[in-house]
Formats: structure tokens, C-alpha cells, sequence
């Protein structure tokens, strides 16, 4: 086959992949949408201009690590409390990647923006989406990771633009956004929960991530782990 028809094929493969995959990623794309304002006007509510949130979004993109950056960088240079915490914080994605190895695997040049943009929500639609055999699957990754990567930049973009224009605008409370999002993260965990252990880690979680300040969100953080792991021993998915 020619160099010609072999790129023609891959070009067909991809278009396909994202017609597939777009309509999966347009709900995720709203709802980072206004996870990605309320972090925008709160690093605008801190002081920082208009580009740190999208600054911060392309270069970190951890949703809640972002948030927690924003009161690291006001608290003053401490990068080996900035070290552990986001261990803490998104250590989890080094389970992310070590069961992922098998699929992400003979992809070229796909391969490096499809690891180095995977989040919570691509790896969860990677792993649970069952393809119809003409999607290719590499594509497919591909196209979910930075679909998930653009619609995150452009919310925190939007949101330091909105937060940089409510200047007059008393935003005072806005820093709440970080701990609805651990709130919202155990209550779903607490509710699909078949084990009462599992309940129980969701109800502590929340109530600490109610209290805030910095040992409640390593309390929450620790809970999450230790709930999430329950999850997945309970439901047999701690292997690759």
C-alpha cells in the first residue's frame, strides 16, 4: 500500500473515531464547562489576573489540583509541602496508567498527548466505551483525551475573562467551589455504593470537606483513596 493511500486510510480512521466520539464528550464538555468558571473566578477572586487560570489549566490540567495550587501560591514557596500534596492529590493517576498500559499501546504519534491529557473522565470513558468494530480504538483515545483537554482550557479561560470583568462584583464565598467539588465527588460515591464501609468513607468525606481549611482536604483527600479502593477490590477492578 502507498505512503499516499496508507495516510488517506488514517485520516478516514480518525474522522470516524471523532464523529463517535463527540457526542460522548459534548455532556462531559458542559459540565467542565462550570467547573472550569467557578475555578476561573476563583483564582481571579484571589487576586491573580485574568490568564492564570488557563495558564495553570494547560500546564497542570488537575482539576483539583488547580484549585489547590491557587492556595499554595499565596501561601509563599513550599515546594515540598507543593510535592506531597499533589502526590496526595493525583497520585492516582499513576493507577490510571499502569492499567491502561495494554490499550494505549502502538498508537505513534498519538501516544504522548494521549497519556500526557488523561484525566478522571477520559480514562473512564476510555476504559467503560465499548466500540463498534469501524471505530479504531487508538483514535478514539486520542480524540476523548484532548476533546477533555480543549473543553477544560477554554472553561478556566472563560471564567478568569468573566472573573477579570467582575472586578466591582463581591465574590466573596466562591473559594466554596473546591470543597462542593469533593462534596459532589463523595456524594455519587455514596450513593452508587453497594458496601456500608464504602458509605461510611462518602459521609466522612463530605462532612470534612464541609468543615475546610488545609487538614480537612487532607482528611477528604485520604478518604477518597481509602473509599475508592474499597470500590474497586469490592467490584474486581484493581487489575489491569
Amino acid at each position: 500500500m502507498k505512503e499516499g493511500d496508507i495516510l488517506m486510510e488514517q485520516l478516514h480512521k480518525g474522522r470516524q473515531a471523532f464523529s463517535y466520539a463527540f457526542p460522548i464528550m459534548v455532556p462531559m464538555g458542559i459540565s467542565f464547562f462550570f467547573i472550569g468558571l467557578g475555578f476561573g473566578l476563583y483564582a481571579t477572586s484571589q487576586g491573580f489576573p485574568w490568564w492564570t487560570p488557563p495558564v495553570l489549566a494547560a500546564t497542570i490540567f488537575a482539576g483539583s489540583m488547580e484549585f489547590v495550587t491557587i492556595g499554595m501560591l499565596m501561601a509563599g514557596f513550599d515546594p515540598i509541602n507543593a510535592f506531597v500534596l499533589t502526590m496526595f492529590v493525583n497520585g492516582r493517576h499513576f493507577f490510571y496508567g499502569l492499567s491502561a498500559l495494554q490499550r494505549y499501546v502502538h498508537m505513534g504519534w498519538k501516544w504522548f498527548p494521549t497519556v500526557a491529557w488523561m484525566c478522571d473522565e477520559s480514562f473512564a470513558i476510555n476504559m467503560s466505551t465499548r466500540l463498534p468494530d469501524d471505530v479504531d480504538k487508538k483514535w478514539f483515545y486520542f480524540h476523548v483525551s484532548w476533546l477533555n483537554y480543549v473543553f477544560w482550557v477554554f472553561s478556566t479561560f472563560v471564567g478568569g475573562l468573566f472573573g477579570n470583568l467582575l472586578t466591582t462584583v463581591d465574590l466573596r464565598g466562591i473559594d466554596f467551589v473546591l470543597q462542593g467539588l469533593f462534596i459532589v465527588v463523595f456524594l455519587e460515591m455514596l450513593l452508587n455504593a453497594k458496601n456500608n464501609k464504602i458509605r461510611a468513607f462518602g459521609v466522612a468525606g463530605g462532612s470534612h470537606a464541609l468543615i475546610g481549611g488545609e487538614i480537612s482536604l487532607y482528611a477528604s483527600i485520604y478518604e477518597l483513596y481509602a473509599s475508592s479502593l474499597l470500590y474497586c477490590v469490592q467490584m474486581g477492578r484493581c487489575a489491569p
